[in-house]
């Protein structure tokens, strides 16, 4: 390319980073990464993207957190799929509240949650016993338009059973049946309808 005058721009860097990644070389796709740095090229969202996941899948968190930081600095305006795998990492790890600090960074830049970002961590402070504020999560969920799946609320119930919350599984399995009409007959199995209704939830 360089012999004929044609010079990589943040296309090419993006898809020799994301073919390095592809077969497990993520040091070569840091290593461009860098390159793309020190020719002043500067990274798109999807670059980010494929970086910051490839990271994640490898185990490297801290590194993911790095290309995070190096995002709140651009003017890129990012969608929730370059912070999930960060925030689904952190959760698992046992260390939510990097999650909730990553969320905090994600709305400032004017990246709204979505339905999975919702669910990585209601599950994350179900993981840690927070389960209040696991339901605050849902029901800020609720709160801006962002409707749960069956997956997110089948999850949701499960955790609350285990932790001998039966009241509040029906409550949350009523709120999905009745306002949002998801296919949930797992957790009919799972949740006795014949429960009292009335029951207040904490939150």
């Amino acid at each position: 390319m360089l012999s004929v005058g044609c010079y990589p721009d943040v296309a090419t860097f993006t898809s020799l980073i994301d073919g390095h990644c592809r077969v497990g070389q993520v040091n070569e796709g840091l290593k461009l990464w860098r390159l793309m740095s020190a020719r002043n090229i500067s990274p798109n969202a999807y670059t980010f993207s494929v970086l910051i996941n490839a990271l994640c899948k490898d185990n490297r968190l801290h590194d993911a957190r790095e290309c995070l930081k190096q995002l709140r600095w651009t003017d890129i305006v990012p969608k929730p799929f370059i912070y999930n795998p960060v925030m689904d990492g952190f959760c698992k790890a046992g260390n939510v509240d990097e999650a909730n600090i990553i969320l905090a960074e994600m709305e400032e830049k004017g990246c709204r949650p979505d339905k999975l970002t919702f669910t990585i961590l209601i599950i994350g402070h179900c993981m840690k016993g927070r389960m209040i504020k696991a339901m605050r999560i849902y029901y800020k969920m609720l709160s801006v338009g962002c409707a749960p799946d069956s997956i997110t609320v089948n999850s949701f119930v499960s955790c609350l059973l285990k932790a001998g919350m039966a009241n509040e599984a029906f409550h949350i399995r009523q709120t999905a049946l009745e306002g949002l009409n998801l296919g949930l007959s797992s957790l009919n199995r799972a949740v006795p309808a014949t429960m009292n209704a009335d029951i207040l939830v904490a939150v």
